[in-house]
């Protein structure tokens, strides 16, 4: 399988976690601390024609929150690329705020693995 998922989250044990749970389901992984860094790993992948076929982020995390993140995927080169939400953030205007950034789905820790790769493929699968 030829589909790649950044993963962004500043939580060590989330990017593990998922990321080893998208390998497993045959995806490439790469993985960023926050929304800086992942606008900084998708431009070298970028320069290196290659890119992502998701953005799998978090919304709380320092330098660069996930709105934020979405804000500028949308403005950017990767405007549509899908955006999934993975967080603990229940507040309904938070979520009501990433979705109007451009985010694809929202989906709440602890999460359902099996749930979240049907999502991931539908959303892969579709474009």
């Amino acid at each position: 399988m030829d589909k790649h998922i950044l993963v962004v989250d500043d939580s060590a044990t989330i990017r593990l976690s998922v990321g080893s749970f998208l390998r497993r389901a045959n995806y490439r992984v790469t993985e960023a601390v926050n929304g800086r860094d992942a606008l900084e790993k998708l431009e070298a992948l970028r320069q290196h024609d290659d890119s992502v076929s998701l953005v799998l982020t978090d919304v709380n995390m320092p330098e660069m929150d996930g709105i934020n993140l979405i804000r500028a995927l949308r403005e950017g080169h990767f405007r549509f690329v899908p955006i999934l939400v993975l967080t603990t953030e229940t507040d309904a205007s938070r979520v009501e705020e990433g979705m109007a950034a451009g985010a694809s789905g929202w989906f709440r820790k602890p999460f359902q693995a099996e749930q979240l790769l049907r999502a991931i493929e539908k959303l892969l699968w579709s474009r």
